[in-house]
Order: C-alpha cells, then sequence, then structure tokens
C-alpha cells in the first residue's frame, strides 16, 4: 500500500487503561481451532469458495428467510451492506469513522458496532474507554438480528471477550464474508494487546476469517515476533498466518524498509501475488489500514471474489493518498486523507458552476490511447492540438492508460482546458474525474448509471450518455443527463462491431430527445457536412477520434472541420 505509517489505523487501546463501566458477562466457552475448521467445512488449505456459505449451521436458515423477505418486498432491491465492529476515532480519520467514509465512498451501506471510543487527534490518542462488552453484543444483536449484512469487518477489538462474543455472533447471525483487520501494534512499535488477546485472535477469529490484512509490526505480533523485513519474509509470513485458518492472507508492506514501491504480498492458499503500487510521500496516512480493509469489504458485499476486491482496494486508497498528500488537517505527525477527493484546494474551484453551454457540443474531440502512441504524441500535446484547431470541448478517452500516468495527464489537460475556455470530460473513469476536478464526465449504456454518476459528481457538473435509440434518448434525460451522444453513425475503426444507426437513426434520437444530441461514429471529411444537413434544432455538433487524432497534423484537420461543419467550406468528396 502506497503510504508510510506503521499502522493498520492508529485507533489503539491500552488494557491497563480501559476503564470499563461495568463487569462483563460470562465468556462463551472456548471453540477449538479444529472444531472452527470442522463447522466451516474442512481444513483452512481444502476450503471451497462455497465452503463459506455451508460454515454456519443456520445459513440454510437465513438464506430462507432473506429469500421470503425478498419476495415480499415488492421487488425492492437489496443493497450491499458492510458493518463495521470498531473502536470510534474522535478525529475521525481511522477507527469506524474511516470505515463509513470508505464504504460510502464505494458505494455500499456501513453500519456499525462501536467497541470503544477515543480521544485522539493527530497527534495521537490521549484517552480510550472501551465498551462494556455486553454492550457491544446488544449492538451486534440489532444490527444482525434485522439488517441482513453481507459482509463483517473487524477493527479494534479491545478484550478477548468482545472477541469471543463476536464469534458467538457470526455463529448466530451468518455472513457471506468476515474481513479481520487486526489492530494491534501501534505506531512505535508496542504490542497494545496483551498475549491472551492474541492467543484468542489466532484460536477462534482468524479460522473464522475470509481474509486478514496485517501491516508488518501485526503480521510479526501474530506470529510470536517473527522479524519481517524483505518480501521473501512476507512471503514466508503470508503462509504461516494462512495455516491458522483464514482463506486469504494480505500482508502490507507499506513499511518494508529499503523499497521503493509500496509491496503488499496477496496469499490464497496456493499462490502468492505481488502488489506493488508507487509509494505516496505524504503525512496525511491516518486510516489507511482501516480504509483499506473497509474497502475489501465494500467490494466483497457488492459480489466481488477476493483478489478484484483487493487489488481495487488498494488502488482508491493509493489514488486518495496521492489526491490528498498536500492537504492540511491538525498539527500532529500524521493527519488524515480525503476518501471523498473533495477538501483539496489547489485542485477544486468551488465557486466555478459549470454550465453546459450545447454550442460546445460543435467539434467534439475525443482522445485515443492508441492514436496517440501510433504518431508519438502525449495526451496533453494531443489536447492542445485540437484546441488550436477550432474543437470546442475535449473527451478524454485513454482505455489502455494506466491510472497514476492518466490522471496526471488528465489534471495537466484540465490547466490547458481551462485556459482556452474549453471543456474537459473524462470517459467513464469517474475516479480520474472526481480526482483532477474535470468538467464532467461521459458514460456509455453499459457503464455507471447516469444517476449514480450525478450522485457522485454532484449537480454542477457535465454528465452525457451514449443513446442508440429513442427509448435510452428518453431515459437519459429522466435520469439527469446534459447532453446525449448518439451512435455510430457510420462504422468506425475505434470500436469493433460497434452497431451504426445510420442518419435515420440519429433523426430518430434527435426528435425523441429534450437534450442537445452529439453525433458520433465514423464522423469525418466526407460526411460531417451531411450530418448536419439534416438542420434538427438539437444537434448540436459532431464528435470526431480518427479524423482528428490519427492524422499527422491535428491542428490543421480540426481547422478544415471545423470550416466544414460552419457551411465556410464546401463537403470534402
Amino acid at each position: 500500500m502506497a503510504f508510510s505509517a506503521t499502522l493498520s489505523c492508529t485507533v489503539f487501546f491500552n488494557l491497563h487503561k480501559n476503564r470499563s463501566r461495568s463487569s462483563p458477562p460470562p465468556h462463551p466457552p472456548p471453540i477449538s481451532r479444529q472444531e472452527l475448521r470442522r463447522s466451516r467445512g474442512g481444513s483452512a488449505s481444502s476450503r471451497s469458495r462455497s465452503g463459506r456459505i455451508r460454515s454456519f449451521g443456520a445459513m440454510e436458515a437465513a438464506t430462507a428467510e432473506v429469500a421470503a423477505a425478498g419476495e415480499s418486498g415488492g421487488g425492492m432491491a437489496k443493497v450491499p451492506h458492510v458493518l463495521t465492529v470498531a473502536g470510534s476515532d474522535s478525529g475521525a480519520g481511522a477507527g469506524i469513522q474511516a470505515d463509513l467514509k470508505a464504504c460510502a465512498a464505494r458505494g455500499v451501506y456501513c453500519s456499525t458496532v462501536i467497541t470503544a471510543v477515543t480521544a485522539q487527534n493527530t497527534v495521537g490518542v490521549q484517552g480510550v474507554d472501551n465498551v462494556p462488552e455486553e454492550f457491544v453484543a446488544e449492538q451486534l444483536e440489532s444490527v444482525l438480528s434485522d439488517m441482513q449484512v453481507d459482509v463483517v469487518k473487524t477493527g479494534m477489538l479491545p478484550s478477548p471477550g468482545i472477541v469471543r462474543i463476536l464469534r458467538k455472533s457470526l455463529n448466530k447471525f451468518p455472513v457471506k464474508a468476515l474481513v479481520v483487520d487486526p489492530v494491534m501494534v501501534s505506531t512505535s512499535g508496542d504490542v497494545l494487546a496483551g498475549p491472551s488477546v492474541l492467543d484468542v485472535f489466532r484460536e477462534e477469529l482468524l479460522p473464522l476469517a475470509d481474509i486478514v490484512t496485517p501491516n508488518l509490526k501485526e503480521a510479526s505480533a501474530l506470529l510470536g515476533g517473527r522479524q519481517l523485513e524483505t518480501i521473501a519474509d512476507m512471503h514466508s509470513a503470508v503462509k504461516l498466518l494462512h495455516q491458522m485458518g483464514p482463506r486469504h492472507v494480505l500482508v502490507k508492506g507499506g513499511d518494508l524498509p529499503g523499497s521503493c514501491d509500496a509491496v503488499d504480498v496477496f496469499f490464497d492458499g496456493e499462490r502468492i501475488h505481488d502488489l506493488h503500487a508507487p509509494r505516496v510521500k505524504t503525512r496525511n496516512t491516518h486510516g489507511t489500514g482501516c480504509t483499506l480493509a473497509s474497502c475489501i469489504a465494500a467490494e466483497l458485499a457488492k459480489g466481488s471474489s477476493m483478489l478484484p476486491a483487493v487489488q481495487v482496494a488498494k488502488r482508491f486508497v493509493e489514488n486518495a493518498l496521492d489526491y490528498s498528500k498536500e492537504i492540511s488537517i491538525g498539527k500532529g505527525p500524521q493527519g488524515p486523507f480525503d476518501h471523498f477527493l473533495m477538501l483539496n484546494r489547489k485542485v477544486h474551484n468551488f465557486g466555478k458552476k459549470i454550465v453546459l453551454d450545447p454550442s460546445d457540443l460543435f467539434l467534439y474531440a475525443v482522445t485515443d490511447s492508441g492514436m496517440n502512441r501510433k504518431w508519438g504524441r502525449s495526451i496533453e500535446d494531443a489536447v492542445k492540438a485540437a484546441i488550436e484547431g477550432g474543437a470546442t470541448i475535449i473527451q478524454l478517452r485513454e482505455k489502455d492508460a494506466e491510472t497514476r500516468n492518466f490522471l496526471e495527464a488528465a489534471k495537466s489537460c484540465m490547466e490547458v482546458c481551462h485556459s482556452r475556455g474549453v471543456p474537459l470530460l473524462i470517459n467513464d473513469r469517474i475516479d480520474i474525474a472526481l480526482a483532477c476536478d474535470a468538467d464532467g464526465i461521459h458514460v456509455g449504456q453499459s457503464d455507471m448509471p447516469v444517476r449514480t454518476a450525478r450522485t457522485l459528481l454532484g449537480p454542477e457538473k457535465i454528465i452525457g450518455v451514449s443513446c442508440k435509440t429513442p427509448e435510452q434518448a428518453q431515459q437519459a434525460y429522466m435520469d439527469g443527463a446534459d447532453y446525449i451522444g448518439s451512435g455510430g453513425i457510420y462504422p468506425t475503426n475505434t470500436k469493433e462491431n460497434n452497431l451504426t444507426i445510420g442518419l435515420e437513426g440519429l433523426k430518430a434520437v434527435c426528435l425523441s430527445s429534450k437534450l442537445p444530441v452529439v453525433a458520433i461514429g465514423g464522423i469525418g471529411m466526407s460526411n460531417a457536412h451531411a450530418v448536419m444537413e439534416l438542420g434538427l434544432p438539437n444537434l448540436k455538433g459532431v464528435a470526431v477520434v480518427s479524423a482528428l487524432f490519427d492524422r499527422e497534423c491535428i491542428s490543421t484537420e480540426a481547422r478544415k472541420l471545423h470550416e466544414v461543419l460552419s457551411g465556410a467550406a464546401p463537403e470534402v468528396k
């Protein structure tokens, strides 16, 4: 993971300072690792993916209840749901607060069970008050008995009793997956959980876990103080931790000494995966471990398999850290980062409200990764040349670009476009659009729904959507799109097997739409005039790819095309 923090998240506890307000209830009887494994359908190495579903005797009954509830709910959609069992961070950088923000950023509902309340800020932890164990049990019962939780994610579990209460609750109310983030080690490396807590983690929680996500110091503590200083050490650690029962292990190497990259090691019981990311130099790393584990839980709740969930979570935290690296919250050495990519005032212009002018669609230039490579151009150079030739709006469609490179290029393109008064949209990649504060986004029918994009981007951004039929055009208007891209009008090399609708299809879309329309697909010098000659009031322009970017001189081709569209030059045969 791309951060320099030494903790999964620094919501810590001190067993000696625990100010529990009442005596804990009797602990559930201990259960052996062998019994746990038998209840889950076999040994750790032999469990199948379906073994998790069958691991609890009550699963069939619970499934029947959910099905019955769905049948009686009038077809209402089930919302992916994560329950986090963790401590509260008054500074809101880590713990429960980070879990809530991470799940919200990933589009998942998150409920909470609070195990401890901390007084902390960016300087450190000033106080901890553990929640009485019987009240932790009451919170678990309240949420799990009612709210159809998909995934449980754990953070700060400050006593053996709370671990056992959680295990008992999961046996009573089974879930699809358990994500264990073992918050046990301080930034100084001190083990704050005593031997009894470590033992109960090993014996009773890890055998239930679908994934455990320790950092280097936490993994070392779980392994009895084993030193982890190299990637080879991490390879050994994931295998040893896997033997304790979890189905998957992710050891985070953000603190690995001498490493230029942030390397996390993932083990699925058969294969080891080294997950590399650039190391982000920033003080704003508080809550990275909590966020990573919560993002994994969110993706699992949405139905992802484990490795893709881990990869998405790692990219999310990397992007958030990079975006947040210069924000300033608090005076201490470890600040929080921005889960929603909205706090960096150097990037965001809060006084600016983008309103689409339909005339902006007149000459709509759409970039292409392959063409940039073919002609040896950067994205920035291609965009600058298109605007110099008369392009009135730019869409970055860089399907093959690596995320970090794409983001940096998008930021540069924003400067180019705004200095010339030209809107910049991002194709499909809402993460890039948010991170660079683009003017909007363009989505296809198989991409993110317009309503979802609007929720994430807010009311002030431009959203375009591709439509081939009148029905899609009408839906785009109801969903809150600002314009429609209709096509392909003609066959094109940029999208194989793309169904063309021709001029008649374009006409049908325009006549049924209340939104401005830009025609796209196979349009160039030879046919652009014919498209605009349809004379439809809401047909505002054409979008082009190859006609500009697969040419030696982009600016020259843009000027010629602008003239054709304006009727200042005859149609080129």
